[in-house]
């Protein structure tokens, strides 16, 4: 996706900005911001089935943390529990929603229409919630005046003008990698001040923007981890690193061992004895450092 820059074209005054971030001119820890969405999840299931009260135990256990911390995070937004009584669901629902800002329409903008940005545009979840999908962009053309979950798909040379004329404050990026710091620019300098990055690559952003990352990859190799000690099938300490690495990197470290005049065997930390062994430059070599200098040269 090639995205060409245009003028700048801010929509949101600094005044609008810093009232749009009262959770942190209160004081309330990011860990704390970051599990509210979780309380407001578990009480809007009890609150749709009628439940008028809750202990902090009770809510703790359905938003997967302890009670004590349940009961320090409220402590933030000036909410305690009655005693015996617990906290009433539907004034938690209000306080959560108001201090993350729920109560008032967020328009949303998603850059980036395929496979994932049509899922995303198709999520039934964003009004309920507060967010309100604005405008659907692309810069393929053979994507551009299609449409998904009834809105028409618009080129990025729109961008400016949508920001602006929806005050646009939001921004969801499910481009490739290659285009997304492209995009992520063109986002902040209309005015865009938060972003969500579903492309699997990190962004630079200036101060006073915010930016949350969403990496699919990640999240499966994590649980590719805990698989793996679940089952016992821990990693041999004495495979080199390549030993376990996918074919085509064992490959290109065997190539670059050979065109140094090397071995092609990659070394073990079962072997300190070539450990020790000089290196091509004649310094010590250090233990464990071959494979890796190989495939990652300085």
């Amino acid at each position: 996706m090639a995205i060409g820059r245009s003028p700048q074209s801010s929509s949101q005054t600094p005044d609008q900005g810093a009232a749009r971030r009262p959770s942190r001119a209160r004081g309330i820890p990011e860990a704390t911001v970051a599990r509210l969405p979780l309380y407001l999840r578990a009480l809007t299931a009890l609150s749709e089935r009628s439940v008028p009260t809750v202990s902090s135990e009770e809510l703790a256990a359905a938003a997967g943390v302890n009670s004590a911390k349940l009961r320090k995070d409220f402590s933030y937004l000036g909410s305690y529990g009655t005693r015996g009584v617990g906290y009433d669901v539907e004034y938690l629902v209000y306080q959560i929603s108001r201090e993350l800002g729920l109560t008032q329409d967020w328009p949303v903008v998603i850059v980036g229409i395929g496979n994932l940005g049509h899922a995303l545009a198709n999520y039934g979840g964003f009004a309920s919630r507060g967010f309100r999908v604005a405008a659907l962009l692309d810069a393929d053309p053979t994507v551009v005046g299609s449409s998904a979950a009834g809105l028409p798909v618009r080129h990025m040379d729109e961008l400016e003008s949508i920001v602006e004329s929806q005050h646009v404050s939001i921004g969801v990026i499910t481009t490739p990698p290659g285009a997304a710091q492209q995009v992520c620019d063109r986002l902040v300098e209309a005015g865009v001040t938060s972003i969500l990055n579903f492309a699997p690559t990190v962004l630079t952003v200036p101060d006073g923007v915010d930016v949350r990352k969403v990496d699919l990859s990640i999240e499966l190799q994590i649980l590719a981890f805990h698989e793996q000690r679940k089952a016992g099938d821990e990693p041999d300490r004495t495979e080199s690193v390549l030993d376990r690495a996918p074919g085509p990197v064992r490959a290109a470290a065997a190539k670059l061992r050979r065109a140094a005049g090397g071995s092609t065997k990659p070394r073990t930390a079962a072997d300190p004895a070539k450990d020790a062994e000089p290196t091509a430059q004649g310094k010590p070599g250090k233990p464990g450092e071959g494979e890796l200098s190989a495939v990652m040269p300085a």
